[in-house]
């Protein structure tokens, strides 16, 4: 399958009083189109590091991230805007959905930032909503909406471009354990269905349980990277 995320010899530094801290620290990775992996490990590994300099959020201290052939560190803000406009979805622990816009104008959103016609608009956002099993909810507020429905929401918005590929940071956060397993089944549905890459920022076991690739971090290095012999919805 063809490459569409290349970590080449990464090191990530932020200042810390008069030094630094590493927080990745010689990270080499490739990630496939339509992969469904993890970067799992504890607090302070380095995953949602790595997962905000995949994503064009930050860059690296050293070494090369390049993802859909361009080199996050070497994109202007207008470019690295672009990248995410266009190509990749985000879904967060705490939803960040605006709470005075329905469902609809939460999903909508993306794509006001594209050049798309009102009607194709309204067309990809019942596609997604349809997706996710929300269009009784069209009209509903995020403060009218449980919390895996926020997530549903959320999953939603990130999907509606059809990306390429979806980054996840800890998803399931703020779920319970019934939820959280009808979340991730949504996603690798529509990861086989739609072919789009996720990569997952977890340390939950409900989440790892599902992974078909597992790569651990610990104290910013890669420790181990493994395919599961058995994955949940094999």
């Amino acid at each position: 399958m063809k490459s569409i995320v290349e970590v080449k010899n990464l090191v990530k530094k932020f200042p810390v009083g008069a030094g630094f801290f590493t927080a990745l620290n010689g990270v080499n990775l490739q990630f496939a189109e339509g992969e469904f992996v993890g970067l799992v490990g504890p607090s302070g590994s380095g995953k949602t590091t790595l997962l905000n300099i995949i994503g064009s959020l930050d860059i690296p201290t050293e070494g090369e991230v390049v993802v859909l052939g361009k080199s996050v560190g070497q994109l202007t803000l207008k470019q690295a805007a672009k990248l995410r406009k266009e190509e990749l979805g985000f879904i967060f622990q705490n939803y960040n959905l605006l709470p005075v816009y329905t469902v609809f104008e939460n999903v909508e959103f993306p794509l006001l930032l594209l050049n798309m016609s009102a009607g194709e608009r309204k067309k990809r956002v019942m596609e997604a909503l349809e997706w996710l099993g929300l269009t009784d909810k069209v009209n509903s507020r995020p403060a009218q909406l449980s919390g895996g429905e926020c997530q549903r929401v959320a999953i939603a918005r990130a999907m509606v471009k059809r990306p390429v590929l979806v980054l996840a940071d800890e998803p399931t956060a703020n779920l319970d354990s019934a939820n959280s397993h009808n979340i991730l089944k949504m996603m690798l549905k529509l990861n086989k269905e739609l072919k789009t890459g996720f990569i997952f920022a977890t340390h939950d076991e409900k989440v790892i349980g599902y992974l078909k690739r597992i790569i651990r971090l610990e104290d910013g290095k890669v420790v181990e990277d493994k395919i599961p012999l058995a994955p949940k919805g094999e």
